[in-house]
This record gives structure tokens, C-alpha cells and sequence, in this order.
């Protein structure tokens, strides 16, 4: 029965888009970065992402972190400026222990913006987080 099944709360796992000075090419880029924020290893981070509108998908991107450290964070992708123009999202599953965990992170159209900058957990950046 479905009221017996227990699916669990993610917490203190974030997807944040950084702006980043790349120095090889000069430019001012945006990455997407996973957080890990608990006190333990995620295990197996498996994290699928598209961007969307209502007339443009792009292709879809899958990302395999073997282990995330507890309080630590691992770049997931660059992100094109046209595609912040999408909707983005981020579906990512991790195992913490035996217990499996899922959660969809979506960046709304035009949120991913330098005047949408906040502290980040961890990091030594400011950027745009989802929870």
C-alpha cells in the first residue's frame, strides 16, 4: 500500500549555479555545483539534468559522482547562457547508508542571474541556490 511506503526528506543537499572567472578562456562562466551539507558521505550520486520551455528542450545530461564527502561540494556542468533562459533541473539520487534518496531541484527560467547572487553553504562563492 502506498501509505506504507516510507520515502525519505532530503536534507542539507543543495544544486547551486556559480558565475566563475574561467581562466583559460577569459570569460565569466556559469557551473552548476552539488553541496553536500550533511555530515556524512553521499554514496552513488546520480544526477540527470534538461533544460526546458514550453516550445525548446535541450538534450538530456547524466552525472556520476562516485562519492561526495560529508561537507563538501563537486561541480556538476557548465551551463550555456542560452540556456538560462530555460527552465533547469536537476534531478539527483544518492544513497546515504542503505537508505536511497531522490529530489528534483528546478531553476525557474531567468532565475539564474547576478542579481539573484546569495552567500553559499560550504563554498567561497556567492551563486544561485535551490534547496
Amino acid at each position: 500500500m502506498k501509505k506504507d511506503i516510507n520515502i525519505p526528506v532530503v536534507k542539507d543537499v543543495h544544486v547551486a549555479v556559480v558565475n566563475e572567472f574561467n581562466k583559460e578562456h577569459h570569460t565569466h562562466d556559469w557551473n552548476a555545483y552539488i553541496i553536500n551539507n550533511k555530515d556524512v558521505d553521499l554514496d552513488t550520486v546520480l544526477i540527470v539534468t534538461k533544460g526546458y520551455s514550453q516550445d525548446k528542450i535541450t538534450p538530456v545530461m547524466r552525472h556520476t559522482i562516485k562519492m561526495l564527502p560529508a561537507r563538501s561540494y563537486a561541480k556538476i556542468e557548465y551551463l550555456q547562457e542560452d540556456v538560462l533562459r530555460l527552465n533547469n533541473e536537476f534531478k539527483v539520487t544518492f544513497f546515504d547508508g542503505n537508505t536511497m534518496f531522490d529530489k528534483t531541484y528546478l531553476f525557474r527560467k531567468n532565475t539564474i542571474n547576478k542579481k539573484a547572487l546569495q552567500t553559499l553553504p560550504l563554498m567561497q562563492e556567492k551563486g544561485v541556490l535551490v534547496k
